[in-house]
Parts: structure tokens; C-alpha cells; sequence
């Protein structure tokens, strides 16, 4: 064998495919065997036991035994394959494992693409469950459909009006011979256009249902495009900026971040590796709002922004529970916790109670704490946490016997617990 030369995939660190631009997952099928029908030595390798996921774009094989491993995970772009065969039943599929063939062609520049002189035949084997005839009808309809075609060709035009745009920009008189706004002025006139564009997009694509299904992929990659320019832009104009727009754009940050996942796990593409599979994306997910948050926060809270940013396809709290519980099957650094009151949170592995524990005992010991105590909202500020998230870490700590608290028609008072530093053989009653 002359080794592998299939594109690699790129892994995400819960082991999920990093997808390419307008890609979607549609069909999970796992313990799958993808073997070459041609002599051993052939350019395409014996793929065995893995996860196969069918994209809109590629086939991507994961290897089962070594999730972690990106190096090993291989993907087959439907471009390449230049026929698939009928899926035949007959007495003898009935006890074997469901098969599926596909012919693909070899390119020496990509690695595998739709053009190449030598051609071999690719043997699906699915050892795992799933539903076989469910898969070879969609992945004749991807096949078909060549979805990729559109990315390239939106690529390919969005160059061209860099291009164009580019070309013309030398001189003061414009293609149509008008003169051209420059300076402070053709910026502002260039935003002013631009905003103008998007506000058309958001009404055409708000008149109703129908056409908001129809622009909502449009909508995701406008969204993200704007998030980007926001975040460029506050790095290069903090000076220039003041508190009041620094938070009214962190603001629009914060919603065009919920707009939504492009590729949302579902039961029907997934099947029954549904959690599995959304177990990986949810921890891909929380990265962001976890550091915000300080690297611990509630579930409750990943809950609303987790079915945010999925849309339609909304989740029920089951599924995550049982998502999140998955986690210890994984090598993700996040895990689920609860706390001795019932309240469950997620954090980082990273994340130190001792650390917490530490900045509260600064905190008691400060003297207007010595005297009133301090209340959770006291703590929250300190903590960079919300005020429930702080009252779990004091009531953590009084367990600890670090603090002691009083229970008052105020509410919850923490003082430093100095009980535990009495001598009682140097008690005098």
C-alpha cells in the first residue's frame, strides 16, 4: 500500500469534522468498513471500523478507536465519485452485513477530485446499526444535487467582485464615469451602502415563513461576516471608541453569535448516535460562553443559548442532560457538575475550587466584610460570575469550613468561620 491519499479532516477536540463553508451533515452511520475492490497496492487504503458521515459535500470517515486523531480521519468529496451502483438485495444480503458501491477517481494535484484517468471501486460495508436503504437514498440525492458546485461557484464570483472592485479603484471617476466618493466620505457612503443591502435582506427575508426557511443559510453566513468586521473593528479603534458604542457592540456581537448553528446534529441524520454525536457539538459548542463566564456556568443557561442557536431544531432537556453525561466518555475538557444542592453547572476541567476558595477568603477578610459579612451579589462581583452561580461557591465554601453565615429576613450574610482557630483546652467559661 502507498499509503493514504485521501484529504485529511480536520477534527474538532471532541472529535467533531470541522465542515466547510455551506457544508451540512445528513447521515451518521457507525462501525463502517470502507474497502477498495482493486489490488492492495492501490492509492485508496482499507478504512476499518469507523464513523462514516454523509455531508452535502464529502464522506467523512472517522476511525472509531482513535476518535482524537485527526491525522487518520480521511473524507471522500462527492466530486470524485463518477457513479454509484444500485443497491441490489437479494437472499444473501439478508444475513450479511448491508454493502454499498461507489466508483471514484484519483487526481495527483487534490488527492481524489471528479477528473482522473485511473478509477477504482469503493465497498461500503456497514457493520454497525443504522438504516442502509435511509443512507444510499441520500446520498443519491447529495450526489445529485452537487452542492459543492454552488460553493464554488459563490467563491469564484465574490473574487471576481474583489477583483473588479480592486481594478477600478485607481482614479476619481468610477466604471460609469461618475466621480467617485473618496476619503472619510466614500467610507461612510460604502457602509451606508452596505447597510442598506443587509436591511433588504433581513425584510425580504422576514415577509414571511417560506421565505425566511429559504434565506435562513444566507442569513447565518451574513451574520457571521458582521460578527467578524465587529470584532476587527473593535481592535483596531479602541482608542477611538467610547464605553457606550464598546458595549453596544459587544451587544450585537452577542446576537449575531446565537444567530445559529449551520450544521445542527439531529435525530434524523444522526440516528442512534444522535446523543453521541450531539454530545461532540454541544461541548464544541459551550468553549465560547464558558470563558465568558468565568469557566463555570449554569445549565440552565447552555440550555437557552444551545436551542438559540439551533433554531428550529430544538432540543428537550433530556437530550442535553444526557448529552452532557456523555462527557466522561470523551477526552473534552469540560465536564458536568453538580452541586450538594441540586444545582447542576458545567465547567472546565482547568477550573479550581481552591482558586475560588482563596479569592472568597480576600474577600471575607476585608473590614467592612469583618463587620456585615458579605451577601452573594458581593461575591459575584468579585468572582466575575451571576449571583446563584456565587451563592453555590459560598455555600461550597461554608462546607468546607472556610465560612459561616447567618440567615436573616436580608437574606444570606457569609462571615469568615473563626470557630475552627478556637483552643478548646484554652476555653475559660
Amino acid at each position: 500500500m502507498t499509503g493514504n491519499s485521501l484529504p485529511p479532516v480536520k477534527l474538532t477536540d471532541s472529535g467533531r469534522p470541522v465542515l466547510l463553508p455551506n457544508e451540512i451533515e445528513c447521515f451518521f452511520l457507525s462501525g463502517v468498513d470502507l474497502l477498495c475492490e482493486d489490488e492492495p497496492n492501490t492509492w485508496f487504503p482499507h478504512l476499518k471500523s469507523g464513523l462514516l458521515i454523509l455531508t452535502t459535500h464529502r464522506l467523512l470517515w472517522i476511525p472509531e478507536a482513535t476518535v482524537s486523531a485527526s491525522t487518520s480521519a480521511s473524507s471522500v468529496p462527492l466530486a470524485s465519485i463518477s457513479h454509484i451502483f444500485p443497491h441490489k438485495k437479494s437472499l444473501k444480503s439478508v444475513f450479511a452485513s448491508p454493502r454499498v458501491r461507489f466508483q471514484v477517481s484519483p487526481s495527483p494535484e487534490r488527492g481524489v477530485a471528479s477528473a482522473g484517468s485511473r478509477s477504482v471501486v469503493v465497498t461500503v460495508v456497514v457493520r454497525g446499526k443504522g438504516d442502509c436503504d435511509a443512507f444510499v437514498s441520500k446520498f443519491w440525492e447529495n450526489w445529485r444535487a452537487r452542492a459543492w458546485e454552488e460553493s464554488e461557484k459563490a467563491t469564484s464570483s465574490s473574487s471576481n467582485v474583489a477583483a473588479v472592485a480592486g481594478s477600478s479603484s485607481s482614479g476619481i471617476y468610477s466604471s460609469d464615469g461618475t466621480v467617485r466618493m473618496v476619503g472619510v466620505s466614500g467610507i461612510l457612503r460604502k457602509e451606508q451602502e452596505m447597510w442598506e443591502s443587509t436591511d433588504k435582506s433581513l425584510q425580504d427575508a422576514f415577509q414571511d415563513l417560506n421565505a425566511l426557511m429559504s434565506k435562513a443559510k444566507e442569513m447565518v453566513m451574513l451574520a457571521e461576516k458582521m460578527r467578524l468586521k465587529l470584532l476587527s473593528g473593535s481592535s483596531s479603534q479602541t482608542n477611538t471608541t467610547n464605553d457606550e458604542e464598546m458595549g453596544s457592540k459587544e451587544e450585537m456581537q452577542e446576537l449575531l453569535l446565537s444567530v445559529g448553528i449551520i450544521s445542527p446534529v439531529t435525530k434524523e441524520s444522526a440516528g442512534a448516535l444522535y446523543h453521541q454525536q450531539l454530545s461532540r457539538q454541544l461541548a464544541d459548542f459551550v468553549k465560547v460562553p464558558l470563558d465568558r463566564a468565568g469557566g463555570i456556568i449554569n445549565l440552565i443557561d447552555i440550555y437557552c443559548l444551545f436551542n438559540r442557536a439551533r433554531g428550529t431544531e430544538l432540543i428537550s432537556p433530556d437530550d442535553l442532560l444526557q448529552a452532557c453525561s456523555l462527557w466522561e466518555k470523551f477526552d473534552v475538557p469540560i465536564v458536568l457538575r453538580k452541586f450538594d444542592s441540586g444545582v447542576m453547572v458545567i465547567q472546565n476541567k482547568s477550573h479550581s475550587d481552591e482558586e475560588v476558595f482563596t479569592k472568597i477568603k480576600v474577600l471575607v477578610m476585608k473590614p467592612d466584610a469583618l463587620r456585615s459579612g458579605i451577601s452573594p451579589s458581593d461575591a459575584a462581583m468579585t468572582l466575575g460570575v451571576a449571583p446563584a452561580m456565587a451563592k453555590e461557591h459560598l455555600l461550597s465554601a461554608e462546607s468546607k469550613g472556610i465560612l459561616c453565615r447567618d440567615v436573616s429576613p436580608d437574606g444570606f450574610r457569609f462571615y469568615i468561620n473563626l470557630f475552627s482557630e478556637i483552643d478548646r483546652d484554652d476555653m475559660h467559661l
